[in-house]
């Protein structure tokens, strides 16, 4: 990687270069932790679950400290897989006994078995692998890095690998009518704020997974339909597609993604259209009032993570009044991906990076003269060497309402108070260059 040279506030590049921004090429280097952590993170805080892990000794020892850290407070249950294991040819034989060891764990009710590189390039086989042990299920969920380039898609894989075994169990309880099922690790306050506006047209939310237990994969299964609040859901939205439920496209963002998202419940949940229209058009004009009262008119803002709901943010700053050339996040393009890269370009994005690395983020600062940075911390240190105010995507906006007119306050307000300190950079990067 080229040298960067920290650059003077008053010596930015011209926010209007005429040529086109060509993101790089290089993605040979680590772009974040190891895609596994997000399936952990969703097993691991399902109740009764006592996840197994089949992989070398290496990465048990990453993925644990990471899984206490940021997941749960559980164990993993994972058999020794060293060298001389690995080339005696006997995986099979260590993840079934990893399996019994977790079987007769307290309190288990489900066995994740997470299969890493070293198992499915070993050749870990699925039939071989006991259904149940004791009347409690064992599932396999497949998370090579190889094959799943980031750790969201990795939480769509487990959770639409624990939806197909569990969703089908209460059916004999029917479909719950005008009822919709969330996807998204969300803040608490979200699917509340949501489940309000629903109740004024006559529908609610059903349950919000990943959930925290088995009995809420279970209740899915009565969802009339189901909206993924993230756009990579891809499998877990496939699962419940085939279940039977509608699929609400998009999510809750802003005032126009609010407004088209109430209407598609709507529709989906065959509403009262007068009603409906009501409903949207009042939060609609809610959020477009506070947006006015609160803009962030003339801002630059980059916008960068590995989350995979960058572009609902860049979204929002933009309706907020702020410019965003440039958004770039970890998860790959798909029809869920598809509005709202639309809708960006629409509206003065000019590159909307999928599988982002770091080359192509400090390539963006170069290009562009940015007011704000929101990326990963990496990104953020770059920014910050260059006196612009910079902050954590995942840390600062996770811990924050982020959907409906209710939700957008304090994500805004977070853009507002870090443009508000930029003066403060300024006076940081003088101080260090003394």
């Amino acid at each position: 990687m080229p040298e960067i040279i920290p650059l003077n506030p008053t010596e930015k590049p011209d926010t209007n270069a005429s040529e086109a921004f060509q993101p790089g090429t290089c993605k040979l280097h680590p772009q974040s932790m190891c895609p596994a952590f997000g399936a952990l993170r969703v097993l691991s805080r399902i109740e009764g679950a006592q996840p197994a892990m089949i992989t070398d000794t290496g990465c048990l020892y990453g993925l644990t400290f990471v899984t206490h850290f940021y997941a749960a407070r559980k164990s993993i249950v994972a058999p020794a897989l060293g060298t001389a294991e690995l080339s005696s040819g006997k995986i099979q034989e260590a993840a079934n006994a990893a399996i019994a060891e977790a079987a007769r764990e307290p309190n288990v009710s489900m066995i994740p078995v997470i299969s890493l590189c070293v198992a499915e390039t070993a050749g870990l086989a699925e039939e071989l692998l006991p259904t149940e042990v004791n009347g409690k299920p064992v599932i396999l969920v497949r998370v090579p890095a190889y094959a799943i380039h980031s750790h969201p898609e990795a939480k769509d894989v487990a959770l639409a690998a624990v939806l197909k075994r569990f969703i089908n169990t209460d059916a004999e309880a029917g479909i719950e009518e005008k009822s919709i099922v969330l996807l998204g690790e969300v803040f608490p306050a979200d699917p509340l704020i949501i489940d309000g506006v629903l109740r004024k047209m006559g529908a609610r939310v059903l349950v919000t997974l990943p959930g925290r237990h088995v009995d809420e994969l279970r209740l899915a299964g009565r969802g009339t339909a189901v909206a993924a609040l993230h756009p990579f859901y891809r499998e877990s939205l496939a699962c419940m597609r085939a279940h039977g439920a509608a699929v609400v496209g998009g999510a809750p963002i802003g005032a126009d993604g609010s407004a088209a998202w109430l209407r598609a419940v709507g529709a989906a949940l065959e509403l009262d259209d007068d009603l409906v229209e009501q409903v949207a058009a009042e939060e609609e004009q809610q959020a477009r009032d506070f947006l006015a009262a609160q803009p962030l008119k003339g801002a630059t803002v980059l916008v960068s993570g590995y989350e995979g709901s960058e572009m609902l943010y860049a979204r929002l700053l933009i309706e907020a009044g702020a410019h965003v050339p440039y958004v770039s996040t970890s998860i790959g393009a798909s029809m869920f991906t598809a509005s709202d890269e639309a809708w960006l370009k629409a509206r003065g994005t000019e590159a909307v990076i999928y599988r982002k690395s770091l080359e192509d983020d400090v390539q963006a600062l170069d290009h562009w003269q940015f007011d704000l940075v929101i990326g990963t911390t990496t990104v953020a240190a770059y920014a910050k060497e260059r006196g612009l105010p910079a902050i954590y995507y995942t840390n600062m906006l996770s811990v924050r309402p982020f959907f409906m007119s209710s939700g957008m306050i304090a994500s805004i307000g977070i853009a507002q108070e870090m443009l508000n300190r930029t003066s403060i950079y300024a006076q940081m990067l003088d101080f260090f260059k003394e």
